[in-house]
């Protein structure tokens, strides 16, 4: 796993990840936290095959942050309990050698919610999805430009080919 100077290196001298807010508070001892750019809910049935030719991804619906003055730079998204898309910021360029793998930051977990994602795989170019959980029935609020996950890197042996399915950028 890449510590905290190999991912800010790699960062300023190959774009591992760019668009981010501030390193100084995203970059933690083994990995970096991506931060909450949109949130979507869910508003059909998607389906997923073997080969992906019946694929169909859910179609979703952008929720708006409300500010609570006029003067609030972002807003907050109040989340009741479900499941709901999330967009980071943040650009994520793994080169052929390295794996991403997300956790939900433990803040995130103090609140009754959690993060699924898929690994990041080795030649990944693009902007982050994934699930967002709110199993607290009361809801939470998450404001906008929030830390959500946090991103580690694993090093692997190169491989020849890299990812190139429909979500790279």
């Amino acid at each position: 796993m890449l510590n905290r100077q190999e991912i800010e290196k790699l960062i300023r001298e190959k774009s591992l990840v760019s668009k981010y807010i501030d390193l100084t508070i995203q970059l933690t001892p083994n990995g970096i936290d991506l931060t909450v750019e949109k949130i979507f809910e869910f508003k059909d049935c998607g389906t997923l095959d073997f080969s992906n030719k019946q694929r169909k991804l859910s179609e979703c619906s952008e929720l708006i942050p409300g500010k609570e003055s006029p003067e609030d730079k972002f807003g907050w998204w109040l989340l009741k309990k479900g499941i709901y898309k999330i967009k980071t910021n943040e650009v994520v360029n793994l080169p052929l050698d390295l794996v991403g793998i997300a956790f939900p930051r433990s803040s995130l977990l103090r609140l009754g919610a959690f993060t699924q994602t898929g690994i990041w795989d080795a030649g990944f170019r693009g902007e982050s999805e994934f699930v967002l959980v709110v199993e607290n029935l009361s809801g939470i609020k998450i404001k906008q430009n929030s830390r959500i996950i946090q991103l580690a890197f694993l090093r692997m042996n190169e491989t020849i080919e890299g990812y190139n399915g429909i979500y790279q950028r």
